[in-house]
């Protein structure tokens, strides 16, 4: 008996041990990316797996239809009478198709303070997420530091400093989006055996209007290099950039969604309106025509509108035409067009 209850003692100290809990998937996708992601200048040392994206065109109808009704606000109507403001199947199905489209441009803060070197490979990162997993053609970095000095004229000329030069730029190159990546890094460890981490936040800009729709913060796990501090730093970037890239496309088309209860914005210049009263029925008459309309200044020299429609620039440009030609100023011309900033003259 004294045997068998040393025994059962002895089995009981003897238990297993307690299971170790398994690592959150977030970090076991962020290290994969640090340990499989190549770049120009650290190459991959395996291989990862890359999931099947996720076709646009749905996930820009899930979230049109996911969004509560669309209406503007609209003055008080009569009991029984249908509201004019509520999107139609037509509007619906042309917001999804919009989302589905939507083109990017992505920059850097030149405020962060981090090496220029690294944050050209955090917009390159972002590009490379754009291209590789979205389908999407982006806009070079290169291409965008170029044109920041070649376009300084023409950004005077055309927007006599009304708006950034990154805005201006993105409507340039049609973007509807900007984003704008703002990171610092930091690197501890010595010969052989480095760690950095790399963490900030990324902003998402409506082009049109330049409006922050909503920022993003991310941080990366310590990523690990043998080789050099600059490779250690370039991981924690890849990684953090790669890891909050998905969730930005989601806001980004979520927030566009939410923003465009009035229809997409449209900036429209009209050169040389020195007839307020031609200006007034003009607008009447556009306004018939699109979902809305709102003067945003007058001159004699120029007026200013907002228009607001669920078509492309094409129909607003004929919508335009229309509109002039039905009130009295039949002669107006497209001047030049920037993104949805189009300007014309009056042709008084």
């Amino acid at each position: 008996f004294v045997c068998a209850v040393s025994i059962a003692g002895i089995l009981s100290c003897t238990s297993a041990p307690k299971a170790v809990p398994a690592p959150p998937p977030e970090s076991e996708r962020a290290k994969a990316i640090v340990q499989g992601t190549s770049t120009p200048d650290f190459p991959a040392t395996t291989t990862t797996t890359v999931p099947k994206p996720v076709d646009p065109n749905t996930a820009a109808k899930n979230i049109v239809t996911s969004q509560p009704p669309i209406q503007a606000p609209a003055p008080a109507q009569a009991a029984g009478s249908q509201d004019a403001y509520a999107m139609t199947a037509e509007e619906q199905a042309f917001l999804a198709t919009y989302l589905s489209r939507l083109s990017y441009m992505v920059f850097y803060n030149d405020a962060s303070g981090i090496d220029p070197r690294f944050a050209k490979m955090a917009v390159s990162q972002a590009n490379r997420y754009l291209i590789e997993k979205m389908g999407m053609s982006v806009i070079d970095f290169d291409q965008i530091e170029k044109n920041k000095k070649d376009q300084l004229d023409a950004y005077q000329a055309e927007t006599r400093g009304s708006i950034d030069i990154i805005q201006y730029l993105a409507q340039k190159f049609n973007a509807d989006v900007y984003l704008e990546i703002d990171l610092k890094a930091s690197v501890t460890g010595t010969m052989g055996a480095y760690n950095a981490t790399a963490q900030g936040n990324i902003k998402i800009y409506d082009t049109s209007t330049a409006t922050l729709l909503g920022s993003l913060a991310f941080m990366s796990p310590a990523a690990f290099s043998p080789s050099s501090a600059d490779s250690a730093v370039a991981n924690a970037i890849t990684a953090s950039v790669w890891q909050a890239m998905p969730k930005v496309m989601d806001q980004s088309k979520a927030l566009m969604a939410a923003s465009l209860t009035r229809g997409i914005r449209y900036e429209l210049i009209v050169q040389n309106t020195p007839d307020a009263k031609a200006v007034a029925q003009f607008q009447k008459a556009l306004a018939r025509k699109v979902r809305e309309v709102e003067q945003l200044s007058y001159s004699p020299n120029e007026s200013r509108f907002a228009v607001y429609a669920f078509m492309n620039k094409a129909k607003v440009q004929e919508a335009v035409y229309a509109a002039a030609e039905s009130s009295i100023l039949p002669d107006m011309y497209l001047v030049y067009m920037r993104g949805k900033s189009l300007t014309f003259n009056s042709g008084l």
